[in-house]
């Protein structure tokens, strides 16, 4: 005779519980001054998998790791399955982050394993869960290095960007950890995506939507693609701050200024025709070995962030960039150097994931909302590769990339009531 279900309540209680002390146990595992450091492809990053490792191990799953050293978990009868869902996300942070951005769709993942173990049931399709390394760009510039390293995407010029804090290329960041870097630089694809029927992934929202609409999960209808310039830099002339009449100076600083705001412009433009963009400039910076509050700087540096669901806005962006940046060089006699560029094409979801969502959101009592992401993810990717792919969000305050993340642990159960309903049911 079948054990009869616990009730409701209890079960809840204990995904809360477990819930609560994974993000707790993790956040010890990494902390900085303040909020969490994960490096990419650090032995933090390291140990946070461990620990994920050996959670996974006492609630009786599988676990193994693939050739980008990432790791995996399933129901032991799934390990070997053809075919399987993934359930993914990164276990990386920003320096000086929140805990939950990434790391909530790798918890996601597991306890929605952990309670088709624990109640001795089966998904539709076999599922695997897929804790992965190093998304974030803010370590090496790169973004979604480990999704890319899966599908065989990672140029090879992004292997020899330099890690932020050592100066060392991820190549060799890479090679300490002992993934296969000739493979990696050869864009062998490290995973067999045509294994893959769906990659899904819940992530924190990193915007105030679902917190304005007061609604505690979300589907996402699509991912914004991005331009990134790691290091622009504008080259202009030293000289005295009193000495200097303003038509004799070549000011790098106020070149940079007059691009930015020509460029908030042009966003105000596009967003008032109906189009989406979203501009960032993130890191800006004088030559803290020259800079002084008397002296005209001879150059700046500055990163540029443009996104949008549309690849023609991107390409508008680009050239409007380029165009600005003739006529501000001519009239104020500076010059830009905008370094390497770095692109990710927008991805839409796929929608037969998004209505298999949304019809999940209504089982468990849920009133459908889907959503844009404006961060971009590793579905992306994966979507990018062939693999039909969709997000689940959950609310969020404060945003992301930050201390202040404000995930609640009912919000984030109510994003796995969707996964779990999704993939007892996927068809």
């Amino acid at each position: 005779m079948n054990a009869q279900p616990a009730p409701f309540a209890d079960v809840r209680a204990q995904d809360h519980a477990l819930a609560a002390r994974l993000f707790d146990d993790v956040a010890r595992l990494s902390p900085d001054v303040e909020g969490v450091s994960r490096p990419a492809f650090s032995a933090i990053e390291t140990q946070t998998l461990k620990y994920l490792e050996d959670v996974a191990k006492v609630e009786g799953l599988a676990v193994w790791y693939d050739a980008g050293c990432n790791a995996l978990f399933s129901l032991p009868e799934d390990r070997d399955a053809e075919r399987v869902v993934v359930v993914g996300s990164h276990v990386d942070s920003v320096p000086f982050g929140g805990n939950f951005d990434g790391l909530a769709g790798v918890v996601a993942g597991l306890i929605c394993l952990i309670r088709a173990r624990r109640e001795g049931r089966r998904f539709a399709k076999p599922v695997h869960v897929l804790a992965m390394r190093g998304e974030e760009s803010a370590w090496f510039g790169p973004c979604y290095i480990g999704s890319k390293v899966l599908t065989g995407t990672l140029a090879k010029r992004e292997l020899e960007e330099t890690h932020k804090g050592d100066g060392r290329t991820l190549e060799e960041h890479m090679a300490d950890i002992g993934l296969p870097v000739e493979d990696i630089r050869a864009q062998k694809p490290l995973m067999d995506v045509s294994r893959m029927e769906a990659y899904l992934e819940l992530h924190i929202e990193q915007g105030p939507l679902l917190i304005g609409k007061n609604i505690p999960a979300a589907t996402v209808s699509g991912i914004r693609g991005n331009i990134r310039y790691r290091a622009i830099t504008c080259h202009g002339e030293a000289g005295h701050s009193g000495a200097v009449p303003k038509a004799y100076r070549r000011d790098p600083v106020l070149a940079m200024a007059d691009l930015l705001v020509r460029l908030d412009e042009s966003w105000t433009t596009i967003l008032n025709k109906g189009d989406d963009l979203v501009l960032t400039s993130g890191i800006v910076a004088t030559d803290p070995e020259k800079h002084a509050m008397s002296r005209i700087p001879d150059r700046v540096s500055f990163s540029l962030d443009m996104r949008s669901q549309k690849p023609e806005t991107l390409d508008d962006m680009r050239a409007l960039l380029k165009s600005e940046i003739k006529e501000i060089e001519r009239d104020r006699r500076v010059r830009f150097d905008l370094g390497e560029e770095l692109r990710v094409e927008p991805a839409l979801c796929d929608k037969g994931l998004v209505a298999g969502l949304e019809e999940a959101m209504r089982k468990v009592g849920q009133e459908p909302f889907v959503m844009p992401s404006g961060g971009g993810h590793d579905a992306a990717v994966f979507a990018g590769a062939g693999v039909p792919a969709a997000m689940v969000f959950v609310r969020n305050r404060n945003g992301s990339h930050n201390p202040q993340e404000a995930m609640e642990i009912d919000d984030f159960l109510a994003g796995v009531d969707i996964l779990s309903a999704f993939l007892a049911g996927a068809e």
